[in-house]
């Protein structure tokens, strides 16, 4: 674990953000920290750094940190199972299909027989919507069209463009490096949804923090998403600023760079209301169906308050959060 801290020592901090070591977070906080997004607002951030998912979810029910990037079905089951998680809007991009060129495939049917490989497991909500839109638009279920084959995000990447597998479902970062190397976007969640019938935006990533902890410190909290959402505004406007952080960013090439500067910008949040709660409670009877309670936790539909009543999204440039 890495702890670094913006303005006062760490024992003065007003939020404590917990972010993964390898994780895409890390360069909206950056943009924060080297604008001074965060002190010009007088608030104190400690960010620290974990190696894994699972020692984030820890740290946050631990209460070693304030908030975290999680997702908006985490936040559904912890609320049903009694805890008081929250979630804003993060991001609405999560993963894609990405098929290799010599794979010729234009459509899901064009898998049949090969090898497909999925980050995340077999309840990712990325294979599991795949699978409910191969159903809707096939008749049949992608785990029956083709092969499945579960690993980790980097081995895939590797393991894709060693050609040795035609197809694989990961999330948007990895996807954009492969686009950048050649291969081909088949599909997004973002169209998979619309397929089938979830027609508003859905934030699939949010910013979770404890909605009891948020009502006690509502400026800060305020003060932090202000910070966030004008980070997104430079990051989505500025290619100055994605040249300052490619080392960061790890991107190998000029390709990469700008992949990923055109996936995360796709991704950013332009607004935000009962219509995208809607959209997401659709989009969890969709995965309910495909997962069950195993993924839900038992839940059967959305728990309420798993997004922060708090918070509302006009436009793309500010939020507006509201106490």
């Amino acid at each position: 674990m890495a702890v670094l801290t913006f303005g006062r020592p760490a024992f003065a901090a007003d939020i404590r953000v917990g972010i993964l070591e390898y994780g895409t977070v890390a360069w909206e906080l950056d943009v924060i920290d080297h604008h001074g997004l965060a002190e010009k607002r007088d608030l104190d951030l400690e960010i620290v750094r974990y190696g894994g998912e699972g020692a984030l979810d820890v740290a946050l029910n631990a209460g070693a940190v304030d908030i975290v990037v999680s997702d908006w079905l985490w936040v559904s089951r912890q609320r049903h199972e009694g805890r008081s998680f929250t979630l804003v809007p993060y991001s609405t991009m999560v993963g894609s299909l990405m098929v290799s060129p010599d794979a010729d495939a234009a459509t899901l049917a064009d898998l049949k027989g090969k090898q497909i490989g999925i980050a995340g497991g077999a309840l990712d909500k990325n294979w599991l919507l795949m699978r409910a839109y191969a159903r809707s638009e096939e008749g049949a279920d992608l785990a029956d069209i083709a092969e499945p084959t579960f690993a980790a995000p980097p081995l895939l990447n590797e393991l894709m463009l060693r050609g040795d597998l035609p197809a694989v479902i990961n999330y948007w970062h990895y996807g954009a490096r492969l686009e950048a190397a050649g291969m081909k976007r088949l599909i997004d969640v973002e169209d998979i949804l619309e397929g089938l019938g979830v027609h508003d935006s859905v934030p699939l990533l949010g910013w979770v923090f404890d909605e009891d902890w948020a009502e006690e410190n509502s400026k800060k909290v305020q003060a932090f998403l202000d910070a966030s959402y004008e980070a997104k505004k430079i990051l989505g406007e500025s290619e100055e600023e994605w040249t300052r952080i490619r080392p960061l960013v790890q991107a190998e090439d000029d390709a990469t760079l700008k992949a990923l500067m055109i996936n995360y910008r796709r991704g950013i949040p332009r607004t935000f209301g009962e219509r995208q709660v809607e959209a997401a409670e659709e989009t969890f009877a969709v995965l309910y169906r495909e997962g069950g309670g195993e993924l839900t936790g038992g839940a059967e539909n959305l728990t309420p308050g798993t997004f922060w009543s708090g918070f509302r999204l006009q436009d793309s440039a500010s939020s507006t959060a509201q106490p």
